[in-house]
């Protein structure tokens, strides 16, 4: 169990908030079971209440989702309540805590720890220099609207925050006074003067005030981007991650304000407040991390080399520097903000790769499987209206199309029109049908399936699938006819990749409801799969040119294989020509990592 506030803040970092659970809350650890309700002006005023305190007090942590028990007038955190993501804006805690404490507090940092279901959120609080009180505008007049000329000094006493009586406000002022070595007036004249002339000429925050270190590079981007309408600071400045932000007002009264972006190594950009809002909100379902951690900044244009202006107008944003990688924002005809990835490839491999492939040994398996990592999907459900809308679709779908063009292909009409349920679950957050092409004995050739799961405790995305499987190429042979040759073409691999992703990816997602609505919780993904998977008498797995012809990718410099994968990141809806001009890109990524060196887009 953590002694003090440093080990604390080393169990929370570590994801380990189960290990305060023991603690008493005191001098450095505040307690809560819910989030503030910020919608609720006390609650915004209890907020920067308990900030101030352990600003004044050396520093602290308040951890919200543990609820506490008393024991002997004390309060002990007692249990995980847990805190959900989605419920909880930090950037807007962020704002207030720097509108209602004067000065703000430096460093202030709000994380999330633990896993899913226990997870916490917790105001990291540090010492400040000893030499500055914090104070918060009094609560009176109407609760939630702070008046400039009232302020209250809260203090952290033991496990309780209480405020500074006022009568030892006015002896803290008096030594001021005292030490100043002036008359009472001039004194405060002097202190006023002071104020003034470090607040500007304006008499008003400085732009920079608050990170002395990027103060002059904010100050001469402001004086650059003079025309784009940048009124005062409305706040001070603060640091996110490799960034200096600043909210300013408009010049003309009523006109939405700006976010002032300044990037080491970038431009700086002036984004209206309405822009800069989606681009938070679009990262904000981001598990475990800040919203802009998550979806990065925003990007300049390829030419842009001076400031420049993200005005509210504007429809599409790009985005670079999180977590989820460089991305765009584009707002709809209808006003909605939607963040979507720039395509890029990898060899790495999700933990459903192999999904819905027990029991199954098949010669050949072709898999497109897509990853949709929804937010707050726990209200998502397959109904029986959309099941049977599936099945109605099925057999005039892409895979479908796929199957019965490999056998006509080959001069044979075989087409996949007959689909069941199975053998996979179905249920309101699952489903699975497959289709059968048997050969002469009865037992299957080749199949075609589909799947679909929601969220469990072991995935936590939306996973859809489809596979293409030569289960048994001698099989497929005879139920082809005399001369039936049962090796692919790296064409037809093609079309049944692309025809099993436009399946995965469009069809699919469809059975919890219109996608477009759903916000991104990281970003989404296809892994584009070849296996050979059905061993041979000696138990090797036979390798992929025994089924596929490879030859128009070149000479391998490596080791041949059973199987290769690759993945993509890149939106899941989207054009047929541009996802097979995509798939290409993508097979020739995956071709050159595993030895096919020479392999080109323009030999597929």
């Amino acid at each position: 169990m953590p002694k003090d506030l440093k080990s604390a803040l080393a169990a929370l970092d570590a994801h380990e908030p189960v290990s305060l659970l023991g603690l008493r809350e005191t001098q450095w650890i505040d307690a809560k079971a819910a989030p503030y309700q910020l919608a609720n002006p006390k609650a915004v005023e209890e907020l920067a209440k308990d900030v101030a305190a352990f600003a004044n007090g050396g520093g602290g942590v308040i951890v919200i989702g543990i609820a506490t028990r008393p024991e002997h007038d004390e309060e002990v955190l007692d249990h995980i309540v847990g805190v959900d993501p989605a419920a909880v804006n930090v950037d807007q805690i962020r704002k207030l805590i720097r509108q209602w404490i004067t000065p703000a507090p430096r460093g202030v940092r709000i994380g999330w720890s633990g896993a899913d279901g226990e997870r916490v959120l917790f105001i990291d609080v540090p010492a400040q220099a000893v030499d500055t009180l914090f104070v918060v505008p009094a609560a009176v007049g109407k609760p939630g609207s702070p008046r400039t000329d009232t302020v209250a000094v809260p203090m952290r006493d033991g496990d309780s925050t209480h405020w500074l009586p006022r009568t030892e406000i006015q002896q803290l002022l008096s030594a001021g006074v005292r030490a100043s070595g002036m008359p009472t007036a001039q004194a405060l004249t002097e202190l006023v003067r002071r104020a003034v002339s470090d607040a500007g000429p304006d008499g008003g925050l400085r732009v920079g005030q608050g990170l002395p270190d990027w103060e002059r590079e904010m100050r001469t981007a402001y004086e650059q981007l003079a025309d784009a309408g940048l009124g005062q600071p409305a706040g001070e400045a603060w640091a996110q991650g490799s960034a200096a932000l600043q909210d300013l007002h408009h010049q003309r009264d009523g006109e939405p304000g700006w976010v002032l972006c300044l990037v080491a190594g970038r431009p700086a950009a002036a984004v209206a407040a309405p822009v800069w809002q989606a681009i938070v909100d679009a990262g904000r379902h981001a598990p475990g991390q800040d919203p802009l951690a998550a979806i990065g900044f925003p990007r300049p244009p390829e030419d842009a080399d001076t400031p420049w202006v993200i005005a509210s107008d504007t429809r599409i944003v790009d985005l670079d520097g999180g977590l989820w990688g460089a991305g765009r924002l584009a707002c709809s005809g209808r006003g909605v903000w939607r963040w979507q990835p720039l395509p890029r490839f990898s060899l790495d491999q999700g933990r459903s790769a192999e999904n819905w492939t027990a029991g199954q040994a098949p010669a050949l398996r072709l898999r497109a499987l897509v990853s949709l990592p929804w937010a707050d999907t726990g209200t998502l459900e397959i109904s029986k209206a959309r099941r049977t809308l599936l099945e109605q679709q099925l057999p005039h779908s892409a895979v479908a199309g796929a199957v019965t063009m490999l056998s006509r292909r080959r001069g044979t009409d075989l087409p996949a029109a007959r689909w069941e349920r199975g053998p996979f679950g179905n249920s309101a957050r699952s489903v699975g049908y497959t289709c059968t092409i048997p050969g002469p004995d009865g037992g299957p050739a080749v199949k075609a399936s589909v799947m679909l799961a929601l969220p469990t405790t072991m995935e936590s995305t939306v996973v859809a699938c489809a596979d293409v499987l030569i289960e048994n190429p001698a099989a497929w042979a005879a139920a082809l006819g005399p001369g039936g040759d049962t090796q692919l073409g790296l064409d037809e691999v093609q079309a049944v990749l692309l025809s099993t992703w436009e399946t995965a990816a469009e069809q699919l997602p469809d059975l919890v409801g219109d996608p477009a609505t759903l916000a991104w919780a990281g970003p989404p993904t296809t892994e584009l799969r070849m296996t050979c998977e059905q061993p041979a008498e000696n138990g090797v797995l036979p390798v992929l040119d025994t089924l596929v012809d490879l030859a128009p990718l070149g000479t391998n410099d490596g080791d041949t294989r059973s199987r290769m994968a690759v993945t993509i990141t890149t939106a899941p809806a989207m054009d047929r020509r541009e996802r097979q001009s995509l798939l290409r890109e993508a097979l020739v990524h995956m071709a050159r990592q595993f030895g096919y060196v020479d392999a080109e887009t323009d030999l597929l």
